[in-house]
């Protein structure tokens, strides 16, 4: 095993001529795509990875100015893809990682034959012309609340996330992935992707992209998944599914994971 496969903990399954990586949002491991795996292993050749920083990562790996800014992120997913060889692949990124994969495609977009994009957003922040979500003092209070008490943070944010209460295995279960970053590294990422704009890029992509989005999610409102779809430099589509919650693969596979494997076997209509 490589030196980047190590430190990303990068596991390869399945058979098929087909890659499909896979990549996960903060706050999460490689285990979020845990009901996703079983249907792709008889297809796909896949790859799933962690993400720097995440709880089974080694911590002094993570460099702070490096990912800082996206490009840290897309700068890994290239390394894993060239350490492996991997000349093409379907990449199905949730959260970060599908910003991420954006970045990545911008630089090599002959790697990646299309982008599965998961509760994607280009910037969370409100602005002129433009509805992320959130105002600026929302993540100012978020990132307050994090430094003065990790683990109370974590029993707030996570059920506002997932969209359940702490009696739910989903709410539990990012609770768990949480609970494993280091706070400082937590505090750290979360600053990062939500003060990020990345709004810019978009134009600048010319992979095809499925957008795929929660009808009701606290992070990111479907207005967004709308705006990335009008954007985009290449062709597209937009599928919003009734699930609530940041992370549907986790909280309503049984609806998720049915509309993910459609977007991975077939194109569907893309639109410029």
């Amino acid at each position: 095993m490589g030196v980047v496969e190590e430190a990303h903990n990068v596991k390869v399954i399945g058979s098929g001529k087909t890659t499909m990586v896979l990549g996960h949002g903060f706050g999460t491991d490689q285990s979020v795509w845990k009901h996703l795996v079983p249907y792709l292993i008889d297809d796909y050749r896949v790859v799933l990875y962690d993400n720097m920083g995440s709880g089974p990562t080694n911590p002094d790996y993570f460099d702070f100015e490096r990912y800082a800014t996206l490009e840290g992120y897309a700068y890994d997913l290239l390394a894993i893809l060239e350490e492996l060889q991997i000349d093409s692949c379907i990449y199905l990124g949730h959260s970060l990682s599908s910003m991420t994969g954006v970045v990545a495609s911008i630089f090599r977009p002959d790697l990646f034959s299309k982008l599965i994009l998961l509760s994607a957003s280009p910037r969370f922040i409100n602005s002129d012309e433009y509805y992320g979500g959130f105002e600026k003092e929302d993540i100012d209070q978020l990132c307050q609340a994090m430094e003065s008490n990790y683990k109370s943070w974590i029993d707030g944010f996570a059920p506002l996330v997932i969209g359940g209460d702490m009696d739910s295995v989903a709410v539990q279960e990012f609770s768990r992935t949480l609970f494993n970053m280091r706070p400082d590294i937590s505090l750290s990422v979360f600053r990062t992707i939500f003060t990020f704009d990345l709004r810019h890029f978009l134009s600048r992509v010319t992979v095809p992209c499925h957008i795929i989005q929660s009808s009701k999610d606290l992070a990111v409102p479907v207005a967004v998944s709308e705006y990335i779809h009008r954007n985009l430099g290449g062709k597209s589509i937009v599928e919003v599914i009734s699930t609530e919650g940041h992370l549907p693969q986790l909280s309503a596979p049984e609806v998720t994971v049915p509309v993910l494997l459609r977007h991975i076997s077939h194109n569907h209509q893309l639109s410029q």
